[in-house]
């Protein structure tokens, strides 16, 4: 598959995932915005699914950008914008011209004929009635409020205690229902009933983007993301994803990602107020 064609297939993934997540969408000109019916994760806009047969989308001018960010507004959801720079190169120089802050992160796509290391007796997939969901939805919320990959401070102690705050059993109840419905796909590691790293796999069709994969900051550099993603690889694979992408947070998580045979094909670009 070239990489034109895997960057259609991604932009068929990106227009169809929030509509499956219970999104309605919003064509304004020549950008999309989603917007989530009742309990879910926010979305964004993003630019229209160009024609069938690939072709880009439209050029997206600053005051398409505004016209969207009004509407956001006006609906009181975050003023968010997700696309691939290759596909809409466009829409950086709008977006930065209306006031937002773009953030660049890898693009990469599975090269499944790469070997992957064979899996480990402290990673496993999750059901959803595990007694250790709660804990596996709330590990990647410490470990995006320490980004990087060096060792950090919070560890199981603060686990427990973030675990049972208020926003705790919403997130566990909606990931369960997600992954009852075959939405979603969750894999942990664990130690001595400790999650200590987590993600999840969403599939559309034959497609599969992992997303949300964590590790404790106390946990880092023992393998363990990459353990959790090698097992949501070979689940996906086994349930018949034919393309796993992922949007790696930097170039040295890239870098690691390379190891399970992940390869950049593009960038994907995210736009919000600065902070």
């Amino acid at each position: 598959m070239t990489d034109h064609t895997l960057l259609t297939t991604l932009e068929r993934y990106y227009d169809t995932a929030p509509r499956v997540g219970g999104a309605r969408a919003e064509d304004l000109g020549p950008l999309t915005l989603f917007v989530q019916e009742g309990e879910g994760w926010p979305y964004y806009a993003r630019p229209l699914l160009g024609a069938p047969d690939g072709a880009d989308a439209p050029a997206v001018s600053v005051a398409d950008v505004e016209r969207v960010l009004a509407r956001q507004r006006e609906l009181k959801v975050p003023e968010a914008f997700e696309w691939v720079a290759e596909t809409t190169p466009s829409l950086r120089a709008a977006v930065e011209a209306a006031g937002l802050h773009v953030h660049a992160h890898p693009l990469m796509v599975l090269d499944a004929s790469v070997p992957r290391p064979g899996a480990r007796p402290d990673v496993r997939v999750l059901g959803a009635d595990d007694a250790l969901l709660g804990a596996a939805v709330t590990v990647p919320m410490l470990a995006f409020s320490a980004p990087g990959t060096a060792r950090g401070e919070a560890g199981p102690a603060e686990l427990a205690a973030a675990a049972r705050g208020p926003e705790t059993e919403p997130r566990r109840a909606r990931v369960a229902e997600m992954i009852a419905s075959g939405r979603t796909v969750l894999a942990a590691a664990e130690h001595d009933g400790t999650v200590l790293c987590s993600g999840q796999y969403n599939p559309v069709g034959d497609v599969a983007e992992v997303v949300g994969v964590g590790t404790l900051p106390a946990a880092r550099r023992r393998g363990l993301a990459l353990a959790v993603t090698s097992a949501l690889v070979t689940e996906a694979l086994a349930r018949g994803a034919r393309t796993v992408f992922l949007s790696a947070g930097d170039e040295d998580v890239a870098r690691i990602y390379g190891r399970l045979g992940f390869r950049r094909v593009a960038t994907a670009l995210i736009a919000e107020p600065p902070q």
